[in-house]
């Protein structure tokens, strides 16, 4: 599966895309100014993910993965 298929489906779950979940990780604190706060890891992203949610591990995971600057849209 391509990374933008985890996106696109992330999307048909939720109906949020990467800026949706941007601006939503700003106002939990976990972004600053777009960037990903350094004390934040992966598994604050991946529980809050999952929780407010419902996404599996791996689509969890894609969302850090645009946040942290290691993929983008399209990949």
């Amino acid at each position: 599966m391509s990374f933008q298929a985890y996106l696109d489906n992330i999307k048909a779950k939720t109906g949020k895309g990467p800026s949706d979940f941007r601006q939503l990780a700003e106002q939990k604190g976990f972004l600053e100014n777009g960037q990903l706060k350094s004390s934040v890891k992966a598994g604050d992203i991946v529980q809050w993910l999952k929780t407010d949610f419902q996404l599996g591990h791996g689509h969890a995971m894609a969302i850090y993965a645009l946040f942290k600057g290691v993929k983008k849209e399209g990949d």
